[in-house]
């Protein structure tokens, strides 16, 4: 995807109502709608979060003199949820109680709050319990897809669940069968359910790919709903920036012999480094 291709369809879902229209009117798949909208809403609310603290006191005052938590919400162009959550807290209610209540709404103590939780709930398709599931399940369902198409090549490899402790960073695989393609020998990949844009790029390169590579050697990462290909972040040299269609139609590696036991990287190499975001 084009970067002006990838900012007009962010600019343009600002609201859950955005995405059913342009899936409607002009045809966009709307499960990818649906992963733009979500991150553009969680960076807007991470740059807004501290704003909303701050005046906590004041939204709960206005809160109980009779505004419903997702006007509130409106004003602030904040997750409903969220806002919800914080004017409770400050209300004295713990965040674990309020959770109970945000999964069966029916058993808060006043009907103003079980009707004002059950509307923030169906107003947030990203922080309610629903759109959380929702998030994880995609994230799932690209690890599992992964998983299936390197059991498909019989590519032997450990998950990040196996992994976890013996590294102080983890790829969803690290292969123990290398895969030989364009040049490259292919040691890790990394699963990601979202799409790659600039902003997501540049995070994962310094907080995943960087360490990946200087841990294991090359590798690559799989953006399930596309990457932006003119977004002007560079990746280190010797990890990969493929998309679904690419493991699709294009991806046919040559499988390796197995890695001794225990061996987990290549030949010692200068560590790679990339300037502070």
């Amino acid at each position: 995807m084009k970067l002006s291709a990838y900012q007009e369809l962010y600019r343009k879902l600002a609201t859950p109502e955005d995405i059913d229209f342009l899936a409607e009117n002009f045809g966009y798949d709307r499960e990818l709608l649906l992963v733009i909208h979500t991150q553009r809403v969680t960076r807007e609310t991470t740059r807004q979060f501290y704003r909303v603290k701050n005046q906590v006191d004041r939204l709960a005052y206005q809160w109980n003199r009779g505004e419903s938590l997702v006007q509130l919400a409106q004003r602030f162009d904040f997750p409903p949820v969220l806002m919800a959550q914080m004017i409770l807290e400050q209300r004295g209610i713990p965040r674990k109680q309020f959770w109970k209540y945000m999964a069966n709404p029916a058993t808060a103590p006043q009907p103003r709050l079980r009707h004002e939780l059950e509307e923030a709930r169906d107003r947030d398709i990203i922080y309610s319990l629903e759109g959380s599931a929702t998030q994880n399940e995609r994230g799932r369902m690209g690890e599992k897809r992964l998983k299936k198409w390197l059991d498909d090549r019989n590519v032997q490899f450990r998950t990040e669940a196996q992994l976890r402790g013996e590294f102080e960073k983890t790829p969803d695989a690290l292969l123990k069968t290398p895969l030989e393609w364009n040049g490259s020998t292919i040691f890790w990949i990394e699963s990601k359910a979202l799409v790659g844009d600039p902003y997501e790029v540049k995070r994962h390169v310094r907080k995943q790919l960087v360490p990946y590579l200087n841990l294991f050697g090359e590798g690559m990462v799989v953006y399930w709903f596309g990457y932006v290909e003119d977004g002007g972040v560079e990746t280190p040299e010797g990890v990969a920036l493929v998309d679904a269609e690419f493991f699709e139609n294009q991806f046919n590696p040559t499988v390796s012999p197995p890695l001794p036991e225990g061996y987990h990287r290549p030949a010692q190499r200068a560590p790679a480094d990339v300037s502070p975001a």
